[in-house]
């Protein structure tokens, strides 16, 4: 499961990548002098935040080999953070009624000389389905932290499964489990002189 998280982290970040080199918004001024110029700003130039985005995924991808149970769930809670942000860059291109004013302010081009703007959406395309891939991976890596612990416990040393048997199984005071570890340490589950002792 965690792999698949890390797998589905590699790919949003190549997603943003992709997105940060696609042309988002194409700006055309003309001041009047000279032939009309065409402008257009990449995704990195629109929203400087996505190759950083896509650096922190890629962290977070290797960061799942290395940590495990709270430290996982940090990981996964974070991955959630930028989901919410890819999503906010990616609507805001689609939303904003006009890309014009701010396009023109990226590209140092003064207000009053833009006679045409236009925005493509293959970039911000990218970004949703990086976000989407992000929050899937997010999803993932909680709920491997989450079995992580249970394996942890199954795993656990046979004092500690003893001492959890007897605490889930109150009418006989041992359970199978505990029987058989009882049984490899050479002692009789069924004397209870020998379990009194033992406490």
């Amino acid at each position: 499961m965690i792999r698949v998280g890390q797998l589905l982290l590699v790919v949003a970040a190549l997603l943003l990548w992709a997105a940060s080199r696609l042309t988002w918004v194409s700006v055309t001024s003309f001041d009047g002098l000279g032939q009309p110029k065409t402008v257009t700003l990449t995704g990195a130039s629109w929203s400087n935040a996505l190759v950083p985005l896509a650096v922190l995924l890629l962290a977070a991808a290797v960061a799942g080999l290395a940590v495990r149970g709270w430290g996982l769930r940090a990981v996964a809670v974070l991955v959630a953070v930028v989901t919410l942000l890819l999503g906010y860059l990616g609507v805001s291109l689609i939303r904003t009624p006009d890309v014009g004013p701010r396009a023109a302010e990226l590209a140092q081009i003064p207000v009053h000389t833009l006679v045409a703007s236009s925005r493509q959406y293959l970039g911000a395309g990218l970004t949703l389905g990086a976000a989407a891939c992000a929050l899937v991976a997010a999803v993932l890596l909680m709920r491997s932290a989450a079995s992580g612990r249970q394996a942890t416990a199954k795993y656990a040393a046979p004092a500690v499964r003893r001492s959890a048997a007897r605490s889930e199984d109150t009418d006989t005071g041992v359970s199978e489990r505990g029987m058989w570890d009882a049984l490899d340490e050479g002692v009789d589950p069924t004397d209870r002189r020998t379990e009194t002792e033992g406490r």
